[in-house]
């Protein structure tokens, strides 16, 4: 508990116009600096933001605010309107997700205004990180009651009993970097809480069969190990009050050579329709190490610079 003998106070200063939005609905961020930093007292008077406790404990979570603020502030200033990037998610340990580059800006865009959306694009471009986002996004801002994420099982296939363990040891594997992605976006309590109250559901595409899907966000991962029955048969679940965001790499099919890949199928068939939107991202937008652009421009035949 902190005493007055060994408390110090630090007072940060917002510009008045950042406040309301900076801290979000019911000061939501301001709560989540004060849960991190339990030692140190957080509190909120107009423009200020007031630090109490030790010195050391203090220092830290400064650091941490300012870095908060200063991602904010490159944020609403920007380089003019073509540049502005907008934030989509305040995630665990003060980490801002946001698009970082024109086209992941114009798949949040998509997102906001289509109710199915097809992203396409190669490993490392945000595609999958930037809908989950969206997605959790939507279920803070209580738009949806649940959020649902899908990846076909492809290397499996009909094998799937013959591997080790019970069915969620089986399908994991797959499902993988969809959980990755929430631990990165979400508190590692709320997490538990959502997935164990099934509002998140992850499962593989086959377990959609026969269902509606309504009040909620549906991400469908590596759509190019799909079917064109299959993604049909995924398409055709969308319920009332939800939205649908399919994910692909074109050029990483794992399906057997004499299935046809239902992605750029449904593509082809569909983008036509109103509400329906399709992005293509590419090398530029990927957002990994340097290195891998240049690894996706040597596969596609272009040469490094």
């Amino acid at each position: 508990m902190l005493t007055n003998i060994r408390l110090i106070k630090k007072i940060i200063s917002l510009r008045p116009e950042s406040i309301d939005s900076f801290f979000g609905v019911n000061s939501n961020l301001l709560k989540k600096l004060q849960q991190r930093h339990k030692n140190v007292r957080v509190v909120s008077r107009g423009e200020q933001i007031v630090l109490m406790g030790e010195k050391e404990k203090i220092e830290m979570a400064e650091k941490e605010l300012s870095k908060m603020i200063n991602l904010y502030d490159e944020e609403k200033d920007g380089m003019g309107t073509n540049k502005k990037r907008d934030v989509v998610l305040f995630a665990p340990a003060g980490k801002v997700v946001k698009a970082r580059t024109e086209n992941q800006q114009s798949l949040v865009d998509l997102i906001q205004k289509k109710d199915i959306v097809f992203a396409l694009g190669p490993a490392g471009t945000g595609k999958t990180f930037l809908s989950v986002a969206m997605a959790v996004k939507a279920l803070k801002e209580k738009e949806i009651k649940r959020i649902i994420f899908a990846r076909p099982a492809v290397e499996a296939g009909e094998n799937l009993g013959f591997l080790p363990g019970d069915l969620k040891e089986k399908i994991d594997p797959y499902l993988r970097p969809i959980y990755d992605s929430l631990r990165d976006l979400l508190p590692q309590d709320k997490y538990l809480k959502y997935i164990e109250d099934g509002i998140i559901e992850i499962a593989p595409m086959a377990f959609m069969r026969g269902r509606t899907l309504n009040n909620c966000y549906v991400v469908l991962d590596e759509a190019q190990n799909a079917t064109e029955g299959q993604i049909k048969m995924f398409l055709t679940r969308m319920g009332p009050n939800a939205k649908f965001i399919i994910t692909g790499d074109a050029t990483q099919i794992d399906l057997p050579k004499n299935q046809k890949s239902g992605l750029l199928d449904a593509v082809n068939k569909l983008q036509s329709i109103h509400g329906i939107g399709v992005i293509e991202l590419s090398e530029v937008d990927v957002v990994r190490h340097k290195l891998v652009k240049e690894i996706i421009r040597a596969y596609q035949g272009a040469h490094p610079n």
